[in-house]
């Protein structure tokens, strides 16, 4: 049970006392290794990883959302969280909520978890050494994931993770998902259907109903 209701519209860590009040439950078990490897993560790569958000899964999650890289602005929260105050998140909060995927059964992370632009440098897309290097970041995550039943991969960095992904857990169904930043999301109504059906496909799985047989293919 949450220490206080779940919130019902995003962007709610815009709030400073919101962010202090998600700090305070960092300490639950299901989130200690996942912390402890983006602790490990920061000092290798001596940037900033953001920590999972207390309100999900954590290690206990079902279903795991690969996003591509925190933003500049990850600061502000410390956060991997659809309460992000972001465009991105603000989308995903909708379609995770309107999917009906409770937040216990998920967890969002990153496909390269540390921050990889320079201070006030504007967002770009991971290099190919730094996707590289991800990979081994990951393949740490999966094997703290041991109910996981689906795996959401948004945008094209989180696509690249794919066959890493089969390689870990060749059971598991891949649901591609074009990435929820506006920058895509706005470009045409396709975009948000394709991430609604994926979502709705992954959340499917997690209720036990048969999912389509090309989800891997999209």
């Amino acid at each position: 049970m949450l220490p206080f209701p779940e919130p019902t519209r995003p962007r709610s860590l815009a709030d400073p006392e919101q962010v202090a009040i998600r700090r305070s439950l960092l300490e639950a078990d299901r989130f200690i290794p996942l912390r402890r490897l983006a602790r490990s993560v920061a000092i290798e790569r001596s940037a900033e990883v953001p920590d999972p958000d207390p309100l999900d899964g954590g290690t206990e999650a079902r279903l795991l959302l690969l996003l591509e890289t925190p933003g500049p602005g990850i600061g502000r929260t410390g956060f991997v969280s659809r309460d992000n105050p972001t465009g991105t998140a603000a989308n995903l909060f909708r379609f995770m909520a309107e999917a009906g995927i409770a937040r216990r059964e998920s967890l969002i992370w990153n496909a390269v978890p540390w921050v990889i632009h320079a201070p006030g440098a504007v967002n770009r897309a991971p290099r190919k050494a730094e996707i590289a290097t991800a990979t081994t970041y990951l393949a740490s995550v999966i094997e703290m994931l041991p109910a996981l039943e689906v795996v959401v991969l948004a945008g094209r960095v989180a696509g690249l993770s794919r066959e890493t992904l089969r390689r870990l857990r060749p059971v598991i169904p891949l649901i591609a998902v074009p990435h929820p930043s506006p920058t895509y999301v706005c470009t045409s109504p396709e975009v948000s259907q394709r991430i609604a059906l994926g979502l709705s496909e992954a959340a499917a799985i997690l209720r036990g109903i048969s999912s389509s047989p090309t989800q891997e293919g999209r």
